[in-house]
């Protein structure tokens, strides 16, 4: 009898153990943190979300914690706040501009080494130039934009314009945005371009339309005061006070959108992030063109790469790395490019089923791609926070009317250069 005891005793003690095992390797699971940004309309996070839930589907001992952290600077803030606290995380989506200042905080990992170099040649040209440096990649570009011009072709043509044929020059502009300006802008303006938030971006479009970007590649000097922006910058501010065309003072980046919706203005200068977004709430017939030439075309390219950050274990590094090979797989970076509006930032996304159906269906979607051959890198400096401030400061001052355009980005000039003279020797 105490045999029988002793054998089921032994039995018992297995099956429990095998039990333990078993729910042991139930809780092996990897947690990484992902923060991201939304800078457009539409409901982005909720895209993320789901991202995150077909990723943890395929890979049931990775978690994701997806942390949506406002703005890009907000993003930014929560990212440093957590490195500084000792809890890096392990991936972020941030400004591609922010490359410097990560760098110079030491922080980011060096991701040539992670990925083999062919996977690195299918993102565009355009979008790597905020990405690397030399011969060194930092950041994967994953929600990337141009800057692109939207219009309202009913507008249009109760203005006796043609619908398929947008505005190609400055001075087209001006002559469209007067025939849409009704009632002195009271029924519907002309022209919108953005001058909060990212002030700096549009009027480096102008610059770039004109001539040349506003900073060198190393990111060690800025053109603040150079001719061809002190021409963007008189335009920028003409645009309102002698053509009349477009609201006075300050015009909000997140409502920009929202006129042209309504019915506000008849064309806007805005992300092409927003694509999706003003294609499923506008009531009107719209189209999407590249921003109209001074001396030629030109746009800064914009929005957020993937960084992965120092100091976490090696098989949280393993899953992010999972992670970032998934967020980028282009049957993924297709479909992204199709619910946000982004523009694909991989050249065999295009060669997807899914992307060609959409751009045959919806050609307003392939502008932004198209327009990659003129566009150029996003200010982007050492301490490019405050060089952005900087810089914001002066065009909302002389688009409000406070200063003059010699005089700000003079100023400006003089003021980034000392925040700048550390570097350079």
């Amino acid at each position: 009898m105490k045999l029988k005891v002793l054998a089921l005793f032994t039995v018992l003690l297995v099956f429990l153990a095998a039990c333990s095992s078993n729910s042991g390797s139930k809780d092996e699971v990897t947690e990484i943190d992902f923060y991201f940004p939304v800078a457009v309309g539409g409901d982005v996070a909720k895209i993320v979300d789901d991202l995150v839930a077909d990723f943890e589907k395929e890979n049931p001992d990775i978690k994701v914690n997806a942390r949506y952290g406002g703005s890009y600077s907000e993003t930014m803030t929560q990212v440093m706040a957590a490195v500084q606290g000792g809890n890096p995380p392990e991936l972020a989506v941030l400004f591609s501009i922010d490359l410097f200042t990560l760098l110079e905080n030491d922080v980011i990992e060096e991701m040539t080494p992670l990925f083999d170099e062919k996977y690195f040649t299918d993102f565009y040209d355009a979008f790597m130039a905020n990405s690397q440096i030399g011969d060194k990649v930092y950041s994967l570009p994953f929600q990337r934009s141009t800057i692109v011009l939207y219009y309202n072709k009913d507008a249009f043509k109760k203005a006796g314009l043609n619908p398929d044929a947008p505005p190609k020059t400055w001075d087209e502009l001006v002559d469209y945005s007067k025939k849409l300006t009704l009632n002195g802008g009271k029924d519907q303006w002309g022209l919108e371009i953005p001058s909060t938030g990212y002030q700096y971006w549009m009027l480096q479009a102008l610059a770039l339309q004109t001539k040349d970007n506003i900073m060198s590649e190393d990111g060690k000097e800025i053109y603040f005061n150079a001719p061809h922006t002190k021409e963007a910058m008189q335009f920028y501010v003409d645009l309102s006070k002698k053509h009349k065309v477009m609201p006075e003072g300050t015009i909000e980046w997140a409502t920009v959108p929202s006129d042209f919706l309504s019915g506000r203005t008849a064309m806007m200068y805005h992300t092409t992030g927003n694509l999706t977004n003003v294609k499923s709430n506008a009531d009107f017939d719209f189209g999407v063109a590249y921003l109209p030439a001074n001396n030629q075309y030109g746009s800064p390219t914009g929005g957020g790469n993937i960084y992965m950050f120092k100091g976490i274990p090696k098989e949280n590094k393993e899953a992010a790395i999972k992670f970032m090979k998934f967020l980028t797989e282009p049957e993924r970076v297709a479909q992204w490019s199709i619910d946000t509006g982004y523009v694909a930032t991989r050249k065999s996304a295009y060669e997807t089923d899914a992307l060609k159906k959409y751009v045959e269906e919806f050609p307003q979607a392939v502008i932004a791609r198209e327009q990659l051959e003129y566009a150029d890198s996003e200010l982007a400096t050492y301490q490019n926070g405050e060089i952005q401030k900087i810089f914001n400061d002066a065009i909302q001052s002389i688009l409000t009317g406070k200063s003059h355009v010699d005089k700000s980005l003079d100023k400006a000039q003089k003021d980034a250069e000392k925040v700048l003279a550390p570097f350079k020797e």
